[in-house]
């Protein structure tokens, strides 16, 4: 469990704790609270785990969406959800998320991300994917003099 936790806590993290999340998610809110029920459920698949916990417990006093939610006590193992992204350039992107578990290994999942096709999501992407990788020290460092 412990590489889902560290994988799954980066997510969650941006998800409550960093505004953009919010302005690139355009479901943010259904997302979210999915996220949130989501973790109640392996919080009750796996009551030992410590990082777990301080990492619920650190959501919880950080952000007032997560602790409400949290306090509703809802549990979710949602295998279907929507997510639809405001990208800056291309617009909505929206994707159908398919979360499949192993019968024979609970703790693995296999995330599956889908698009209508012909959908403008589906235009984008080939788009997307022609302008080659990001280079993510360039995009968060200020230009040189």
């Amino acid at each position: 469990l412990g590489a889902e936790i560290d994988a799954g806590a980066v997510l969650v993290r941006w998800l409550f704790l960093d505004p953009r999340a919010r302005e690139r998610i355009v479901n943010w809110s259904d997302y979210a609270s999915a996220a949130v029920g989501a973790m109640r459920y392996e919080g009750g698949r796996h009551v030992a785990d410590a990082r777990l916990t301080v990492l619920i417990d650190e959501l919880r006093s950080a952000s007032a969406d997560f602790a409400r939610w949290w306090d509703d006590h809802g549990v979710a193992d949602r295998t279907s959800v929507d997510k639809k992204i405001a990208h800056p350039v291309v617009g909505c992107l929206s994707f159908g998320i398919e979360s499949l578990v192993s019968p024979h290994d609970p703790e693995q999942r296999l995330i599956i991300y889908t698009v209508e096709p012909e959908s403008s999501t589906a235009r984008a992407l080939p788009v997307l994917a022609s302008w080659g990788p990001v280079d993510t020290e360039f995009a968060t460092s200020p230009p040189p003099d």
